[in-house]
């Protein structure tokens, strides 16, 4: 592993790290005996309640803090087994923290506003107001304390599990990679997607195909998985008297079903501008149109645009400390306490990810560092994520507990800093000018037509599902069916398997995880355009911005910070046509750079 972990323990299953657990989980117990044995928020044990919300937030800080080691461990070495049966173990403590929260929800359910606003009254809880009040929202939403405990015991043997399955099928998988030259090679799932960013069009194509003929051998497996976790959700959806299945995405994403339906509207409505970002790609590479495996490809002008590892870090850190010098300083902190885990590695699970613990503050970055300029992006956006956590590090707990759609902003953002960092940079040459656009309009293809493939995909599943299991062919048809109907014309192959071979699917714990990354990547551009407005003015607004995301839904964290209304499809229209100016540009720095007849 190329981070340090020992900030977390000195060992893995050394003395401290078991002290740490066996107290855990001994004070996860004796919390949950003497919340089940009291009765439900009444006046007179208001003071009992507030004790009991304070004891879950620390031992919630303590489960992130472990939780999130052994994550580590077992995402970048799936093959040690031991580091498996503890995630296992560890799913299980999880498990019991979900008990605890039923017990919130329990004490909560039945209480009137007034009794609420007096339980956030105290000074100890007074700042986790928002936190308090979601729990008793979500209490509307469950079933009795005796079914929702049954369910959380269940899920880690059931839903919980099949997502660990898939987890570690996919981290082991490996594909037959044929290149051009004839050349085999049995390479780690991880590493196909890097290869579907190559510049060779029938490198892209062989790791296409091979990736997917090691999925076929999956994907019954994978079949399995999905009807299962979706099977899961909506038999508890059922019982909890849930009315529509996206009522909980929405509600874990702190949005309303009128700014998500504002949002994919305006993506309706504009969506000629990111197929025309695809037509362009297909011309630049003398295409009719393109192919999935073409979605990630760079233009092709002659050179690799391969950066090592240190180079790498160096534009990162460059192009944040020009613009953004305190996001560059804390950015070469990380480097320096060496908090990210890079290597090409045989066993490391696939995609990337930014994980921290409450306790120290810390964050680390898990990727597969390929040095493609994807790759360099990746980067950013997860150092992104971490600074995001870096802002909130002094609030409590409860106030650090930020949804999908709002982090993903930070990260977005840090992506957007890379960009305009290279493309000021008085060194980069037109080459590498085009490679920066190419990059960032291709990006934005994806978010504005791929991320949408998979929220529709997964609106069509979730209603099928209500009927009986989806068969293998069915899943592949309703993919397929889904591309076309997104991507039109523009789209000449297709990926059937895209169901299979995509981990979103398969997180057990959260729904829809897609939409999300489109809301965070408009809302990004949205907050970029006026960073370059206003310059460093807008720091510390976007900074509020940050430190808000855990105190209040989308709409009010914007609202209260940028001013801006999100409900508004006017709004996100305007995200979406900032892409126009990065495609103009591409197209007029191309042709001086083109290879011969590529147009």
């Amino acid at each position: 592993m190329n981070w340090d972990l020992t900030s977390y323990f000195p060992e893995f299953q050394g003395s401290e790290y078991k002290e740490f657990k066996q107290d855990f989980s001994d004070c996860i117990k004796s919390l949950d005996e003497k919340a089940s044995a009291s009765d439900p928020l009444r006046r007179e044990n208001l003071a009992f309640w507030r004790d009991v919300f304070l004891e879950v937030e620390e031992l919630v800080s303590r489960y992130s803090h472990i939780r999130s080691y052994v994550g580590c461990l077992s995402a970048s070495d799936s093959n040690r087994e031991d580091y498996l049966r503890e995630e296992a173990a560890i799913s299980l403590l999880g498990s019991d923290i979900e008990k605890l929260e039923v017990q919130l929800q329990r004490a909560l359910r039945d209480a009137n506003e007034d009794l609420i606003s007096e339980l956030v009254s105290f000074p100890e809880i007074e700042s986790a107001s928002y936190y308090v009040r979601r729990v008793w929202k979500n209490s509307r939403f469950s079933m009795s304390a005796p079914k929702e405990i049954l369910a959380s015991e269940l899920g880690v043997d059931g839903i919980n599990a099949w997502g660990r399955i898939y987890d570690t099928v996919s981290s082991k998988m490996t594909f037959d990679m044929v290149y051009p030259d004839g050349t085999e090679k049995r390479l780690p799932m991880s590493q196909r997607r890097s290869l579907m960013e190559n510049p060779d069009r029938e490198i892209r194509k062989a790791a296409f195909f091979g990736g997917n003929a090691a999925w076929e051998d999956f994907e019954d497996l994978a079949a399995g998985a999905v009807n299962a976790i979706s099977g899961t959700r909506h038999t508890l959806y059922r019982h909890r008297e849930i009315a529509h299945f996206l009522d909980v995405a929405l509600f874990d994403a702190a949005v309303s079903r009128q700014t998500l339906d504002s949002m994919m509207e305006a993506i309706k409505e504009a969506i000629e501008l990111p197929r025309n970002i695809l037509r362009f790609k297909a011309k630049t590479l003398g295409l009719d149109g393109v192919s999935w495996y073409d979605l990630g490809a760079p233009m092709n002008l002659g050179k690799t645009g391969r950066v090592d590892w240190s180079g790498a870090k160096s534009m990162v850190h460059d192009s944040f400390s020009e613009a953004y010098p305190r996001l560059g300083g804390f950015f070469n902190h990380m480097c320096r306490s060496e908090w990210i885990d890079w290597e090409v590695r045989e066993g490391k699970r696939p995609g990337g990810f930014c994980t921290g613990s409450l306790l120290t503050g810390e964050s680390r970055i898990f990727m597969t560092y390929n040095a493609g300029i994807g790759d360099i992006l990746t980067l950013a956006h997860e150092a992104g994520h971490a600074f995001h956590s870096h802002i909130m590090r002094d609030l409590r707990p409860y106030s650090q507990f930020y949804p999908m759609t709002l982090a993903e902003t930070a990260s977005t953002f840090g992506e957007m800093l890379l960009a305009e960092g290279l493309l000021r940079n008085p060194s980069a040459n037109v080459e590498d000018k085009v490679l920066v656009r190419d990059v960032e309009v291709n990006h934005g293809a994806i978010y504005l037509l791929d991320i949408p493939v998979r929220y529709e995909f997964e609106k069509k599943l979730y209603e099928q599902r209500t009927k009986g299991e989806l068969t293998v062919s069915e899943l592949k048809e309703l993919m397929t069916e889904t591309q076309k109907e997104i991507f039109g014309d523009v789209l000449l192959e297709y990926d059937p398997f895209f169901w299979a071979s995509k981990l979103h699917f398969y997180i057990t714990g959260v729904s829809f995880y897609n939409f999300p990354y489109t809301f965070g990547y408009l809302l990004s551009r949205a907050l970029f355009e006026k960073f370059l407005q206003r310059g460093e003015e807008f720091i510390p607004v976007y900074e509020e911005f940050l430190r808000l995301t855990g105190s209040d839904d989308a709409e009010g964290a914007v609202k209260r910070s940028i001013g801006d209304d999100i409900t508004s499809k006017d709004f996100w229209k305007e995200a979406i046509f900032t892409l126009s100016r990065p495609l103009e540009e591409l197209k007029e720095l191309l042709p001086s750079v083109a290879k011969e007849n590529s147009l």
